[in-house]
């Protein structure tokens, strides 16, 4: 039997590019990723945005919910493998102390979420959405279950400036 690895994406909002990489690892993880996502500082509502992109992607976001990271800090949280920063701010914050002490890269997404006009906004959560997918789907082409946690980190740093 294969391990699940468990990812956190963080972001600070929680309402936008930690909710579509959440969904998209979920998605194209297909069982092998258990994702979840927080933010420091989250709103407590997803842009509708984001789901509106992943829908028209065909990526399910049932269940998506903006959340604190101090649900992954304490128990009975679960024992994360990877986090993954996607925005600039969560980066640089100083983190909780995750159980299981995970590795962690950092993603920087362009925020879509407060892009005007509308029409705009659509384009820039499409180009998040694809930034992110590009990413995922090459981190999932690693051989994860053969690689050490210093050779997966290496390699997610690595799909970023490749990106």
């Amino acid at each position: 039997m294969s391990k699940t690895f468990k990812v956190l994406v963080l972001c600070t909002g929680n309402s936008a590019r930690s909710i579509l990489g959440e969904m998209l690892f979920k998605h194209l993880g297909q069982g092998r990723i258990e994702a979840y996502s927080a933010g420091s500082k989250p709103g407590g509502v997803v842009n509708p945005v984001a789901i509106e992109t992943l829908q028209k992607h065909g990526v399910p976001c049932a269940g998506a919910r903006s959340k604190s990271w101090d649900e992954f800090a304490v128990s009975p949280a679960p024992t994360l493998d990877f986090i993954f920063t996607v925005c600039g701010n969560a980066a640089q914050e100083t983190c909780p102390v995750w159980p299981g002490h995970p590795a962690t890269a950092h993603w920087a997404i362009p925020d879509p979420a407060h892009v005007e006009p509308m029409e705009a906004r659509r384009a820039a959560f499409e180009r998040a959405y694809q930034s992110l997918r590009q990413r995922i789907e090459a981190f999932l082409a690693l051989p994860l279950e053969t690689m050490s946690r210093e050779e997966a980190l290496a390699a997610a740093r690595r799909i970023h400036t490749e990106q």
